[in-house]
């Protein structure tokens, strides 16, 4: 399946049904009077968050939502049958967004929250409304009201406890499968990671969920590379993961880039956020080279965790930091050993 996470709609509700405007017509009733019944009601607009769902890619190819009209009223005093409501099913995460893309309508963050986005119109009145003493045969009725109708952007942030950032192959992807079930595609060459991925991690019989996302680069903020907007899906997490490729050139360079890029993003939303830096790929390091490289980024980063997704050097360590920057009612039991295999699925 696709991956998605932006997507804009067109919602309207239903509008109310008209008034009806009608008289009593019975043998041997010489005065019946009006006996017009009301319009039946438009239908809602709702969003829901449901489960089973991880992208947008529904909304690629339908973007028009709808509601039902109300009915007319109709003799008899009958009021016209109420309009159906439509629900928008959108993921767990889903930001729900006004036209100007600004503007939060709603920030669907718990499984089964509903949100009204548009309310139907209410059903006019028939002319039984309108019978007085001296108007006993009112031939007057209301029209039903209309619906509203508005453009709405639906932007997904996934709901992960800790983010991965760094430049492009720095690793990020290696690490999400060495310490996962995630099997992200990973390969030599920059931007192997196109969209995000989600893996469960386990430690001290604890679990939480790490989120990897497309690498950054200078200038990513002015839409370079693949841009930052995949930023938004690391919003939501307590504690970053600061990747920076140990054979690099000169590491606190690229430590220093990514924390611009941070900053650059905005608001502070992600550059105070807690952060844990790893060196990566200390495995294709000798010894010397290694002290050199580590001291080089602690100047910069202080205290820096080696690590090796190959030789599985330092990973359990760093876990363990990301795991005490995450408070206690977001981690979850570890599952037990017979279904430690089974893939998790976002």
């Amino acid at each position: 399946m696709k991956f998605l996470d932006l997507a804009k709609v067109q919602i309207r509700s239903g509008a109310g049904g008209s008034g009806c405007i009608s008289f009593r017509r019975e043998k041997y009733v010489e005065f019946g009077g009006p006996n017009g019944g009301d319009g039946g009601r438009g239908g809602d607009v709702w969003a829901e968050a449901v489960d089973g769902l991880n992208t947008l890619i529904d909304f690629r190819y339908q973007q028009h939502f709808f509601a039902k009209s109300g009915r007319p009223g109709e003799g008899q005093q009958k009021t016209g049958r109420d309009g159906d409501d439509i629900t928008l099913r959108v993921p767990v995460g889903t930001e729900i967004l006004d036209e100007d893309q600004e503007t939060v309508i709603a920030d669907m963050t718990e499984l089964g929250q509903r949100v009204l986005l548009a309310r139907g119109g209410n059903g006019g009145w028939g002319n039984v409304h309108y019978k007085t003493s001296t108007n006993q045969a009112p031939r007057r009725a209301n029209p039903g009201q209309e619906g509203i109708e508005r453009n709405i952007w639906l932007r997904l942030k996934l709901i992960a406890d800790a983010g991965l950032v760094g430049l492009p192959n720095a690793g990020k992807s290696t690490f999400l499968s060495a310490t996962s079930n995630a099997r992200p595609k990973v390969a030599d060459y920059p931007f192997t990671t196109l969209h995000p991925n989600l893996g469960v991690v386990g430690v001290d019989d604890a679990e939480f969920v790490i989120a990897d996302i497309p690498g950054l680069i200078e200038g990513a903020h002015e839409g370079r590379g693949l841009g930052d907007t995949f930023l938004g899906h690391v919003e939501r997490c307590a504690v970053l993961l600061h990747l920076v490729d140990g054979t690099a050139d000169d590491p606190a360079e690229d430590w220093q880039t990514i924390v611009d890029e941070l900053q650059a993003y905005g608001g502070g939303i992600l550059a105070d956020k807690p952060r844990v830096t790893a060196m990566t790929k200390v495995d294709s390091l000798d010894a010397e080279l290694r002290q050199m490289q580590q001291e080089a980024l602690e100047t910069v980063a202080g205290p820096v965790y080696p690590i090796s997704a190959v030789s599985r050097e330092g990973l359990a360590e760093v876990l363990r930091a990301l795991r005490s920057q995450i408070s206690g009612d977001r981690l979850r039991q570890k599952a037990s050993e017979e279904d430690e295999d089974a893939p998790w699925s976002p």
